[in-house]
């Protein structure tokens, strides 16, 4: 396990310093995240100016959703770059040679390139989470920062076992499938807003089959303090969160069998 890890940090320390190389395309691309995300802020606000409230939820509230679901894509997005490009492999037989190292090929197309760039989009979200606990009347406690951290760590869990998915059908398509980007970023757009303002049929499959409200709603319910209408105890909320990392766990699985099945491109 050491071992790996050694290996990884060496992975991303040399894709940090070839990133590096361009500095200035570096900080356009992270100002351009920045600046992209912060549009889509900037319309919920307007939504919020002109209504006032969205059902009973109000718009400190919301941005905590927003911040939470954003900041977990981006650490999530930068992480599986490898994996998000990983039908070009797939075509060019170069993944062949990946199975030729003494080494996974998980952990490969994770150090393959940490996107640096997905800062921008971090930062941003980060500015909205700071906002939102400090204009909520929340007390902060030590359990409340340790659920945040679990809850952030199960949103990431959750983004990178989509896009692993989304990688694993490769190997029986070739190319990606434009239709995990429905649950990828369509999930950050459906998830920074409450589950409880979507049909029932919508919040029962973002919640059992992608339970993209284990690692959002629930566990902002139980930050905020507030009832959930949906009935679920505090207990709940709480773990909640763990389902985002057993679906990172399935999707492993997933992936170790779409390589059992790999059959090369013959080149």
């Amino acid at each position: 396990m050491l071992r790996r890890q050694r290996l990884y940090w060496r992975f991303v320390v040399v894709s940090l310093q070839g990133q590096m190389q361009y500095r200035a395309s570096f900080l356009l691309s992270m100002l351009g995240q920045f600046l992209a995300t912060g549009i889509e802020m900037v319309g919920i606000w307007a939504l919020f100016e002109r209504f006032g409230h969205l059902s009973t939820w109000t718009l400190p509230q919301v941005a905590m959703f927003y911040g939470i679901v954003h900041c977990a894509f981006a650490l999530a997005d930068a992480l599986s770059s490898g994996f998000d490009q990983f039908s070009i492999h797939v075509r060019t037989g170069s993944f062949d040679r990946m199975l030729l190292r003494p080494c996974g090929t998980v952990l490969q197309l994770m150090g393959q390139e940490f996107a640096l760039r997905r800062i921008g989009r971090l930062a941003q979200g980060m500015v909205v989470l700071i906002w939102a606990i400090g204009a909520l009347p929340t007390r902060w406690g030590w359990l409340q920062v340790a659920l945040l951290g679990f809850t952030l760590l199960g949103g990431v869990c959750l983004f990178f076992g989509l896009i692993v998915i989304q990688a694993t059908m490769v190997f029986w398509t070739t190319e990606t499938l434009e239709l995990m980007n429905t649950m990828t970023y369509g999930g950050v757009e459906t998830a920074q807003y409450p589950v409880t303002i979507y049909q029932p049929a919508l919040r029962r499959f973002f919640t059992l089959v992608v339970p993209l409200a284990c690692v959002t709603y629930f566990p902002v319910v139980a930050l905020l303090g507030v009832e959930d209408s949906l009935g679920t105890s505090r207990i709940f909320q709480h773990l909640a969160p763990l389902a985002g990392l057993l679906f990172l766990w399935g999707a492993l699985q997933l992936w170790k069998y779409g390589v059992r099945h790999y059959t090369s491109t013959g080149s």
